[in-house]
């Protein structure tokens, strides 16, 4: 299956859902157009709090549509939108790409992959128990955080649901993803 673009969301307020969207522009340096979360500096409150002049690694967050689909088998009641994200994809293990690869969206719109998202205490706030189902251990014990990737927009352009999602990868040697 190509890996395509099953829906959007954006939000203009600081609230955990986002409001779906036929369509989202994407603005280089800045993020979605109209969403809380655009801008060069760091938006989301925490890291605000800590120190607001950082740059914004999360202007764009994705989730998995078989993110969703496990969570619903789960028990949670979660669809596109709900758990904050942008974009929400199928048919590509974004978890599993490189720091630094670049996802090609639409005509025009090019993203990249700065880090995981780091699941926080608000997935419970939004359902007991989201946090835990969203996180994993591999065969080793180490942590699996399954809450999407963030990124920053390379290019601008209008992305709509059923876009193609092409990838690009990084040179080697490639960088696993970490919270950002």
């Amino acid at each position: 299956m190509d890996a395509i673009v099953a829906a959007l969301a954006c939000g203009p307020d600081h609230k955990f859902s986002k409001a779906l969207a036929a369509q989202i522009v994407l603005r280089v340096g800045h993020g979605v157009e109209g969403d809380a979360h655009a801008g060069v500096k760091v938006k989301h409150r925490s890291r605000v709090a800590k120190d607001a002049s950082q740059p914004n690694l999360r202007q764009v967050h994705l989730i998995a549509y078989e993110l969703l689909d496990e969570l619903r088998a789960g028990g949670f009641e979660v669809s596109p939108g709900a758990l904050g994200e942008n974009i929400t994809t199928r048919g590509l293990a974004l978890i599993d790409l490189p720091r630094g690869a670049r996802l090609l969206l639409g005509d025009e719109a090019v993203i990249e992959i700065t880090g995981l998202r780091n699941p926080c205490k608000q997935l419970d706030g939004f359902q007991k128990g989201l946090m835990a189902a969203t996180l994993d251990r591999d065969a080793q014990g180490g942590l699996i955080r399954k809450a999407g990737v963030m990124a920053i927009v390379i290019a601008s352009g209008i992305v709509r649901e059923g876009d193609q999602i092409r990838v690009e990868l990084p040179p080697q040697p490639h960088a696993a993803l970490t919270p950002v």
